[in-house]
């Protein structure tokens, strides 16, 4: 835009509670919006200058909503700004991502209802991002700076302002607060957007909320780590750790998003997991146990050390002697119909679990289980996964017996620590027919 207009009106001495700023007012013919540059200390422009872009979040920080990271990340920015002794804060009248105040309030009320952030800004008709830093870009030049180390997890920011003309020496991330309110909004700007966001090596899940599935049963996550070689572990039975400590606490951010944990009993018999969520704040999932022959043992940790004591799917075959035991010890026992091969009936298992309340089920494994899932279509997002590792042993996915090949919706890769995570939406063969 060859005639824009960036003028600086007026500066005033701001003291706050981590040194003094000087708030500098600019005017502009583009959007006609009242941009702010906060300014720390003397400028060195002959190196590259510390600065936080912001865009205006009201709801964050005004009213410290815990719904995004805004109102930490513009303290935290103030600080780091003083502490390193000069810098500059751009904040930009951008209210949610550039949709305003109004369609940010309605666009709340959609992810209440279970989208996420980003479709329900394209559901109300913008952009996922609607945001723009020429203003910001002319309002760094006339300070002088043309060079920066940048305070962001947004890598569309860095692009943005180097289209513009501004070099991005280096990103200075910034750790995320990450609150159980704001922890499927942190995921999606993981996944959908890109940003990069670690907490002391912790990640949020790369997983927006979840919408409700269809068909009267809980919303499927399948979850699990593999090696290269598709592997989850040695032999059957045999526990081995794959995940590293970042992909972990990915695991346990993901937790927090569902009202249930399912696993197989091969793999209570084998690693005795709990099934908890520690590595992050947050509640704990509801365990669910699928056991055909009711083989959990009565010191298994999901009997004595999880706060919700499990439920433990098992079939019209059980033995009614073991299934007292575990009434016993608390746990709620349901009677399922056998499959063929006398199995649980999965569908059954989800369409009681639907009645009962639950929404949105993660499912762990083994890999028995990680196949029935699969085989019997009943998968609605996918996240693995994958460990720099040969293992040679048994594999995660088995034979899907021609029961039709998934593909992934909207995938995404991302590298945290040495492990690669995968996920996106499971789309099945009539679904394709369908769209089609």
């Amino acid at each position: 835009m060859n005639n824009l207009l960036v003028e600086r009106k007026t500066c005033a001495r701001i003291p706050t509670e981590v040194g003094e700023f000087q708030l500098c007012y600019y005017q502009n013919n583009l959007d006609q919006k009242e941009h702010l540059a906060l300014v720390f200390g003397k400028l060195d422009l002959q190196k590259a200058v510390l600065v936080r872009i912001h865009s205006e979040c009201f709801t964050g920080d005004v009213l410290g909503s815990l719904r995004c990271d805004c109102g930490p990340q513009l303290n935290q920015a103030m600080q780091q700004v003083a502490q390193a002794g000069a810098g500059v804060i751009i904040y930009l009248r951008q209210e949610g991502r550039g949709i305003g105040l109004l369609d940010k309030l309605r666009a709340y009320n959609l992810q209440d209802e279970g989208y996420d952030t980003v479709d329900a800004n394209l559901m109300l008709g913008h952009q996922a991002d609607a945001r723009d830093y020429t203003v910001a870009a002319h309002m760094l030049q006339d300070l002088g700076v043309t060079a920066v180390r940048l305070l962001t997890n947004n890598p569309g920011k860095i692009e943005g302002l180097e289209r513009l003309g501004i070099s991005v020496v280096e990103r200075v991330p910034m750790p995320p607060a990450v609150t159980v309110e704001n922890a499927a909004y942190l995921a999606t700007k993981v996944e959908r957007m890109r940003h990069l966001m670690n907490l002391n090596g912790r990640s949020p899940a790369p997983i927006p909320k979840p919408k409700p599935a269809p068909n009267g049963r809980p919303f499927v996550t399948l979850s699990y780590a593999q090696s290269v070689d598709g592997s989850i572990t040695r032999r059957r039975g045999e526990p081995l750790a794959l995940s590293g400590q970042e992909s972990m606490t990915l695991t346990h951010q993901l937790r927090t998003g569902h009202d249930a944990i399912l696993v197989g009993i091969g793999t209570v018999l084998a690693d005795d997991p709990r099934l908890t969520v520690r590595l992050v704040a947050g509640p704990d999932p509801q365990p669910v146990i699928v056991d055909s022959q009711l083989r959990l043992p009565l010191t298994a940790k999901l009997l004595t050390e999880h706060p919700h004591k499990p439920i433990v799917a098992t079939t019209t075959a059980a033995d009614p002697r073991q299934e007292a035991a575990l009434q016993d010890m608390g746990a709620t026992v349901v009677r399922l119909p056998l499959t063929e091969n006398g199995r649980v009936s999965l569908p059954a298992l989800l369409a009681w679990l639907h009645h009962a309340g639950t929404r949105r089920l993660m499912v762990e494994g083994g890999a028995s289980i990680i196949t029935s899932f699969l085989t019997e279509q009943l998968v609605d997002r996918l996240v693995i996964t994958v460990a720099p590792l040969l293992v040679g042993g048994l594999n995660a996915v088995g034979n899907l017996n021609g029961h039709g090949l998934p593909q992934l919706k909207n995938p995404h890769t991302q590298w945290l620590g040495k492990d690669m995570i995968l996920s996106g939406d499971v789309r099945w063969p009539e679904e394709k027919q369908s769209a089609d």
